[in-house]
Parts: structure tokens; sequence; C-alpha cells
């Protein structure tokens, strides 16, 4: 079945489970993976994006802090944390979706 055709299907069922549970879809370079291989990659995820979230929360307090004492370098500093992380999660977060779309387009 061409990936086109699971696009579609995935579309047409109306259903966000696809989406919200882990590694998904299970066909394309994901579909080599088995099932412990995947456990790995969800946790990595995870905790690369837990991790992220905390540097952002960091980056907030020295926002906080440097707003505070009328530092600016501080708060440029946390502003630049904050940044960064939640672009990081963001990136972490998508990357099932980003490698299905370069995917699809290679096939």
């Amino acid at each position: 079945m061409p990936v086109s055709q699971h696009l579609v299907d995935l579309a047409a069922s109306g259903d966000i489970g696809p989406l919200v549970n882990g590694l998904s879809p299970d066909w394309g370079p994901f579909g080599k993976l088995g099932t412990t291989g995947r456990t790995v990659i969800q946790a990595l995820m995870a905790g690369v994006v837990l991790v992220l979230v905390g540097r952002a929360i960091l980056g907030a307090v020295h926002l906080k802090v440097g707003e505070g004492q009328h530092d600016v370098a501080q708060v440029s500093k946390g502003k630049k944390e904050i940044a960064g992380s939640l672009v990081g999660a963001f990136v972490v977060a998508s990357i099932g979706t980003i490698f299905t779309i370069v995917y699809g387009m290679g096939i």
C-alpha cells in the first residue's frame, strides 16, 4: 500500500489516537523498529522533552530574578533559555511527524 493511501486512511478515520500514541505511524522508517526499539525511542524523546521544559522553567526563573535585580544580562539569558528550550521541545515532540513527512516525500 503506498504512503499516500496510508495518509488518506489516517485522515479519513478522524481519530486522533495515532497522533497521541507515541511513535506513529507503524510503517515507513518506524515499521522496521520492534516494540522494544519504539519504546526506547519514546522514552528518550519523553526524557529530552522533560529536560527542555525544565530548562525553560529555569530560564523563567533567571528572567524573573533578572527583572527583580534590574540585571539586563540575566534577563537576556533567561529569554534565550526559554526560547531555545521551547523550540527544542517542539522539534523533539514533532520529530515523528517530521520523519514521516520526509520519508513520504522520498517515496
